[in-house]
């Protein structure tokens, strides 16, 4: 049992949210304008989820490709 089934908040300043999913901060710093880096763990509720997938779907993209 996760930290995400405990019930941790997301981590975007000034959301209240329950998280949903969690990521690393690596890959969460892919999206800057969410304002996520720095953490080790970074949590993220439904919406900043959808969020975050939108800004990032090129570079993913492009990364995947990498490995074809």
């Amino acid at each position: 049992m996760g930290r995400v089934d405990k019930g941790v908040n997301c981590s975007v300043a000034g959301c209240v949210n329950q998280a949903e999913r969690s990521m690393s901060g690596t890959k969460a710093s892919m999206a800057p304008d969410l304002g996520l880096g720095g953490s080790k763990r970074v949590y993220l509720c439904r919406d900043h989820y959808k969020e975050w997938k939108k800004l990032t779907k090129e570079d993913r993209d492009n990364e995947r490709a990498r490995w074809a």
